[in-house]
This record gives C-alpha cells, structure tokens and sequence, in this order.
C-alpha cells in the first residue's frame, strides 16, 4: 500500500501524468550461470507480480494516445520486450497473461526462424567453445582463456565491447571468425519462429519493429539505415498482416547508437512512435519518437520499488535534437 501511494504521489493521472517504460530482452526458463542477472521464470513471476499491484500497466499504443491526449491513468506503466527471443513466446508470455498484463515486443526480423543475434554467437561460441584458448583476431585483445565461468565471463564482455560499435559488415566477418575459431556447435534456436511470432500477437501482445538485423543506425550509411528499418517492418507487417505501427532503436542510447536523422527516418516509414533506451520517464512533453525506457535492477521488493520510484524522480535523460 505504502509502494502504491508514492507511485501515485509521483505519477499521477492526466496532464501531469508521468510514463513508466520497462525494457527486458529475455526470460530464461533456468538461471543461466553466465548471466546470473537475467531474470529467469521465478524471478519474472515475482517482478511481475510487483509490476502487476503497483502500477497501471497499459498497451504501448494506448498509453502513447493517452500520454499525448493527457488522459493517462495514475501509475502508467508499459513492459517492453527487445529483438525476438523465443523464450519471450515460451516463458514470459504466460507468465504476463497469468498477471493479466501486457507487453510490446520489438522484433530484429532478419532473425526469424533460425537466426542468431552476433552477440549470441559470440555468446555461445564463449559457451560451448572446444578450445580452452580462444584466437579472435581483434587487434588489442588477440587471445583470450576459456577455463571455467569466471573467464567466460570475461572473454564474452570483451568481445562484446570490442565488436558492438563496427560497421555492420566488419561486425558480421569478425564475429563469423570468432565462431570458427571456437570450433562451437552454435544452437539455431535461439530467437522466435514465425509461429511463435504469430502465438505472441494472438495472445494479445503487440508486436514492433527492430529493424532487420539490429545494426548501430548512427555506424551505418542512411541507405542501409532505411532500408533496415523499412524492410524490418515490411517483413512483421507480412506475416502478421496487419501495419506495425511501434518501433524501437538497436541499442537506442541517443546520440551513440542513433541519431536525428533516424528519428526522422522512423517518423516518415510510417510508424506512430519509438522508443530509446535512454533512462527515464516521459511526460506531456516527451518525443513520442524517443521515448524513455528504464528497468530497476534490485532482487530486493523495497529496493526494486526505490529504483522504480527514482526513475520518476530524476531529470530526464537527454535525447536527439
């Protein structure tokens, strides 16, 4: 009861409303020893429960109406999923729907059906490497020790940092050496299939667009820009049939992961709003074209609520002018 009345004190309804957005990627059925931090079924049971008594959790599209409308309940909140896994489908979804929440689910189309996110690749190619010494061919790591968790740890955030910001192409050839240098057998598993796609939209989930194949916008050239973004939303909107109206940025951090010029891109491709990963919350005089997206990060319920409660206090995070 005390939760609810400072998130009511701090987000209230209508024109002084304030817009909770939360960004998850997955929900692992067990914990995962690699990322103990990701939420796995348990933990995502509890946190929606949370979610579920404190806040008025709303469909992405109506609560930007109602944002721009200014007729926003007290406690509006939004859950957001990014890039396509399947467990989202398998394990979060019942898990909303036994909540009688709902969430948005912002699809990298070009994954579909058997693909694999580079990060994932370097992921599992960590994983499940046959080598206990890893070659990468990256200038200023050159190798790195695989031998037990601790290390993997390690070489994964290594890798990621070292290739996360390369030009699409430099990205894909040197997560594709990474791969076959680990000699891994890499699981193709890993993101939604079409049917799953399908399962999340008929369980009353919206579904958004990504782009194709979740490039840093602001590293590519605007003809590979649009034709990522658009392309992306054509191939949701063809096996959904029906317009895919939200969208959101690969990464979304303003000014580093995108751009103005993206902001534009998304506005003119038909879509209604997106969203950035910038902390936040939004108000009245938010960008509906980035828009702020936070998760509180505690196991703790009380420090969980603090978090969220903070968000709601702090300035604003800046976004693309």
């Amino acid at each position: 009861m005390l939760a609810r009345t400072a998130f009511s004190l701090l987000s209230p309804g209508g024109r002084g409303a304030r817009l909770s957005i939360l960004i998850f990627h997955r929900v692992l059925a067990q914990r995962d020893p690699l990322f103990p931090a990701e939420p796995d079924a348990r933990r995502f049971d509890e946190l929606m429960g949370w979610v579920a008594r404190w806040f008025n959790v709303l469909p992405l599209d109506e609560a930007v109406a109602r944002l721009r409308s200014g007729e926003l309940p007290p406690r509006a909140a939004v859950i957001t999923f990014d890039d396509g896994y399947a467990d989202n489908c398998t394990v979060a979804m019942p898990i909303l729907q036994r909540h009688g929440l709902s969430a948005t689910f912002f699809i990298a189309a070009g994954f579909l059906d058997g693909g694999r996110m580079w990060n994932d690749t370097l992921i599992e190619a960590v994983r499940n490497a046959r080598v206990e010494w890893l070659e990468t061919g990256l200038q200023g790591i050159g190798g790195l020790r695989l031998c037990g968790i601790g290390e993997q740890r390690a070489a994964i955030d290594r890798l990621i940092k070292a290739v996360k910001h390369l030009p699409p192409a430099a990205r894909s050839d040197a997560v594709a050496r990474i791969a076959e240098a680990s000699a891994a057998d890499l699981p193709d598993d890993l993101m939604l299939s079409t049917s799953q796609l399908r399962a999340l939209r008929a369980g009353g989930m919206l579904i958004g667009g990504h782009t194709l194949t979740h490039p840093i916008l602001a590293a590519s050239t605007d003809t590979e820009a649009e034709r990522e973004i658009g392309d992306g939303k054509a191939r949701l909107e063809a096996l959904l049939g029906e317009p895919v109206r939200l969208f959101a940025y690969p990464n979304g951090k303003p000014g580093a992961d995108y751009e103005r010029r993206h902001v534009d891109m998304v506005r003119a491709l038909g879509f209604d709003a997106a969203v950035s990963t910038c902390w936040g919350v939004n108000d009245g005089a938010t960008d509906i074209f980035q828009l702020r997206r936070f998760t509180p990060w505690d196991r703790q319920r009380w420090r969980f609520a603090l978090r969220l409660l903070d968000n709601l206090r702090r300035t604003p995070g800046a976004l693309c002018r």
